[in-house]
């Protein structure tokens, strides 16, 4: 019976999660500011809103990390980030291991893996080592390529966005792209908060659009 409970739940989420999905074809997620973090200068569990293309919230995101993890390892901290529906309950999860941030360390690049429903792995973006650009595979459950992404080779500006480009494997064909936006001088000077966008294919599957939205989170 608790078996039959658990596939009728996990069945659920995922009908939510097609429900949501199969109607959006950008995202934007804004990273709320935390008062305490930004007085004591201590890294907090980060907060986000996920907000569709008319500014409504489909989804809450909220990092799961102690309080040393954060501050000692910084952003290359290992992370769950659990992402809620309207509704309180945890829809999709994304689990970051501690890995290497240089470019010079090619055997411990980034990592994450997207579970939707948590606990059922639907896909990885995983680093790719390059000397001088950000660049990330997305995979599905299967750890096959489907996607490539690449940033620019600075990966700060100055009153613009910083856009990261999502392509065919062949990265002849654009698919998409994940955008770091401006948020103002002073958002920008004195807090580590930060605004994303996501923009894909309306038609494009629902478990790559997940796998998207944790590539933007990695990013």
């Amino acid at each position: 019976m608790l078996l039959i409970q658990e596939q009728m739940c996990h069945l659920g989420i995922l009908l939510s999660i097609h429900q949501q999905h199969s109607k959006i074809d950008q995202l934007l997620i804004h990273q709320q500011i935390e008062l305490l973090e930004v007085l004591t200068g201590f890294e907090t569990n980060n907060k986000y809103e996920i907000k569709n293309s008319l500014g409504q919230r489909v989804y809450f995101a909220v990092e799961d990390t102690d309080f040393c993890t954060r501050n000692c390892c910084g952003p290359s901290r290992p992370f769950t980030l659990r992402i809620l529906d309207n509704m309180g309950k945890e829809v999709i999860t994304l689990e970051r291991p501690l890995r290497c941030s240089s470019c010079c360390c090619p055997c411990c690049l980034q990592e994450i893996e997207i579970q939707a429903p948590p606990g059922v792995p639907v896909g990885y973006v995983t680093q790719t080592w390059h000397p001088c650009l950000p660049k990330f595979t997305i995979q599905n459950e299967k750890r096959e390529d489907v996607l490539k992404i690449t940033g620019p080779c600075i990966v700060c500006s100055c009153c613009a966005d910083i856009d990261f480009e999502i392509k065919s494997l062949d990265e002849q064909i654009l698919v998409g792209k994940i955008s770091k936006q401006w948020t103002g001088i002073l958002r920008e000077a004195f807090t580590d908060a930060d605004n994303f966008g996501i923009q894909f294919p309306l038609d494009l599957d629902v478990k790559m659009k997940a796998v998207m939205m944790g590539a933007c989170f990695l990013i």
